[in-house]
């Protein structure tokens, strides 16, 4: 007859706990990381957007980041006046594209998104980051 003192159960079961714990805190690391790849990393959607480029401006207090606006008219005029609009809020990431965006503010402009579940601080206001334009003529 084998005879397990008390102090050999417990150590054996809050080496079992032990066990459990970290598998539980590996669980949650793990989630943890697939959901910040899923918010903020992960592209939901991407696409093109064309409309008059209202603003372009360098925003932030510690991070500076490239933020623009532009509107997009359903209805126009005869006269380039949009008549029914929406706002189009957009990050710029691509540093070579800073230069093009500032000299093309009040032109009618193409632009290709991809959009983000969420923003970063360090990325942008917007969830829409653009990477490239083109001038509609």
């Amino acid at each position: 007859m084998i005879s397990t003192s008390k102090s050999e159960a417990w150590t054996k079961l809050g080496g079992k706990i032990k066990r459990f714990f970290r598998w539980l805190i590996f669980l949650f690391v793990v989630f943890l990381g697939v959901f910040v790849y899923f918010k903020y990393f992960f592209t939901y959607s991407e696409g093109y957007r064309a409309g008059l480029l209202q603003k372009f401006s360098n925003k932030g207090v510690i991070v500076k980041t490239y933020e623009g606006e532009m509107i997009l008219s359903s209805v126009s005029s005869t006269r380039d006046v949009a008549l029914a609009s929406e706002k189009f809020q957009f990050t710029v990431t691509n540093k070579n594209l800073i230069r093009e965006f500032d000299t093309l503010q009040g032109e009618n402009i193409i632009v290709h998104y991809r959009q983000k579940k969420g923003a970063i601080f360090f990325r942008g206001d917007s969830p829409y980051l653009v990477d490239s334009i083109k001038v509609r003529r």
